[in-house]
């Protein structure tokens, strides 16, 4: 029978363009991930490209893909009627906006950004193991 079982998940969340809808998308891909140790990361990029999708197009919605692997998960923000591209900004200190993706950098091993006349995909890879800290990262304040 193992030959029918998959390794390979897949969940997918559609939500209307409203910013209540990006605390629920961050609140099903925890549920979803409770037992890795990714899941606030993956927590945090949903939230960051859930809130870009709102912000920055015009489209009535978003959705939102989880992807797991035994070796990775894999997050995917899509979004309609953009008005503008997606790209990694690094704002003045005092600005308010615009470190969204920036941060995503950070927390992903590797950030794909796709556009075409239909909307934006932004997608996240994560490893599903938590990265070993190094002897510096380990060292307290």
């Amino acid at each position: 029978m193992d030959e029918y079982t998959s390794t390979v998940r897949v969940w997918e969340l559609s939500c209307p363009r409203l910013p209540a809808e990006v605390g629920r998308a961050r609140r099903w891909t925890r549920d979803i991930l409770h037992d890795s140790p990714c899941a606030d990361d993956a927590a945090l990029i949903v939230t960051e490209l859930g809130a870009n999708a709102v912000t920055h197009t015009t489209g009535p919605a978003f959705r939102v893909t989880i992807t797991r692997t035994t070796e990775a998960v894999t997050l995917t923000v899509t979004d309609t009627g953009a008005t503008t591209h997606p790209r990694i900004t690094h704002p003045d200190e005092g600005t308010t906006h615009g470190r969204g993706l920036a941060i995503v950098t950070v927390l992903a091993a590797a950030l794909d950004i796709h556009h075409d006349g239909h909307g934006h995909t932004v997608t996240a890879h994560l490893p599903a193991s938590a990265p070993q800290p190094t002897t510096r990262e380990a060292q307290p304040c």
